[in-house]
């Protein structure tokens, strides 16, 4: 079976205030017991977990541990803050290195393969989620992991992978083309639309803002662009907005909080609404997955917060005949709108940090002008 930890080793590794062997549990519980004041409760995350030898009358209190568990981890402390920078680290170190050698490859199993050696033999052996390495159409599809087929006459290849170290997630998104140019304007037209939705976003994190406020902000830049290029039409950004037309190709949120787990938890979702938000103008760019329930405060971005910013742009044939139904179509030109679903999708993710005066963008991996040169051999 090999070597286990010692409780020395355990502790030091996780940073955890103490460690017990599970042996041990029925003891140090009993002991707890015999020194407990009366009416001590004892904290479990769900009925299930209480120990079979305690005291059937023993109080349990289900209901709070889990929700401060989820609080805690909303914000980050500096082990947390290391963690999840080296993870971003060595992604980073990944992703260079498919676009180092995307030229030399000819199946999307080549860009994983690559991605899990490169992680592999910097010691990330953990992925923390699956790989999507989606070229083409593909690229629409959010969670496609397949990652299977051939790359020829692909435009652009959305690469979705980040490692994790010492159980902290990384998630890191780049969508690129395989020669390191833009195979037409239809395709650079997107990227470059999608890149200012996620900085213009990146640039107004701070403590103290309303997350749900810049998916507001890459919606509405969204639409702009859209409109510009004839996507959209027949009406303003408003409405637009209200009929839920932008969501056809933005169908999913700017991003969530980073930690143990790669959707990590907190008190209350970043994305959730308060009672002075305009429902008319939110609901319809928002799925039900994205909210919390209706509160008077929804929370603001703190310092040490770790959230993604990951903005997309997508052209599936699916969404877009499903649209043909809805009363959102007359915004909708579907003709103009079709000679973009060779594309896919683009998509960039990177991990941010709220700071005391702003923000730090934890993620390394190369994008926009240094991401082109790379493929070309240029940088």
């Amino acid at each position: 079976m090999g070597p286990t930890l010692s409780r020395e080793d355990a502790q030091d590794r996780y940073d955890v205030d103490h460690v017990r062997y599970q042996s041990s549990l029925k003891y140090e519980l009993q002991a707890w017991l015999d020194k407990r004041k009366q009416g001590s409760e004892l904290y479990l995350i769900h009925d299930s977990e209480k120990p079979e030898h305690l005291p059937k009358d023993l109080p349990l209190n289900v209901e709070q541990l889990g929700p401060a568990m989820d609080a805690a981890r909303g914000v980050k402390d500096e082990y947390e803050i290391r963690m999840i920078r080296q993870a971003n680290k060595v992604s980073g170190l990944a992703h260079r290195r498919i676009l180092e050698n995307i030229q030399t490859m000819s199946n999307e199993s080549q860009i994983e393969g690559s991605f899990l050696n490169t992680c592999i033999s910097h010691g990330a052996r953990n992925q923390a989620y699956q790989i999507i390495a989606a070229s083409g159409p593909n690229a629409a599809v959010l969670h496609y992991d397949r990652n299977n087929e051939p790359l020829s006459k692909k435009p652009l290849v959305c690469l979705d992978a980040g490692a994790e170290w010492n159980c902290y997630a990384s998630d890191v998104t780049r969508t690129f083309p395989l020669t390191g140019e833009w195979p037409s304007d239809y395709v650079r037209d997107i990227y470059k639309l999608v890149e200012r939705m996620q900085e213009e976003c990146i640039q107004l994190i701070r403590k103290g803002t309303r997350y749900l406020s810049l998916h507001d902000l890459a919606h509405d830049i969204a639409i702009e662009g859209l409109l510009a290029l004839g996507v959209l039409k027949n009406g303003t950004n408003l409405e637009i907005r209200q009929s839920g037309a932008s969501k056809v190709f933005f169908p999913h949120g700017l991003g969530h909080h980073v930690g143990l787990e790669v959707h990590d938890v907190s008190e209350r979702s970043i994305m959730a609404l308060h009672q002075g938000f305009d429902q008319l103008q939110y609901r319809p760019i928002l799925d039900s997955t994205c909210l919390s329930p209706c509160t008077l405060s929804a929370p603001l971005l703190e310092e040490g917060m770790v959230v993604t910013v990951e903005p997309g742009l997508y052209f599936s044939s699916l969404a877009l005949a499903n649209a043909r139904h809805q009363p959102s179509a007359r915004y909708i030109d579907f003709d103009v709108a079709e000679k973009y679903v060779h594309i896919g999708g683009v998509r960039i993710g990177d991990d941010i940090l709220v700071t005391a005066t702003g923000y730090e963008n934890l993620t390394t991996a190369p994008k926009g002008e240094e991401m082109l040169a790379i493929i070309r051999g240029s940088a």
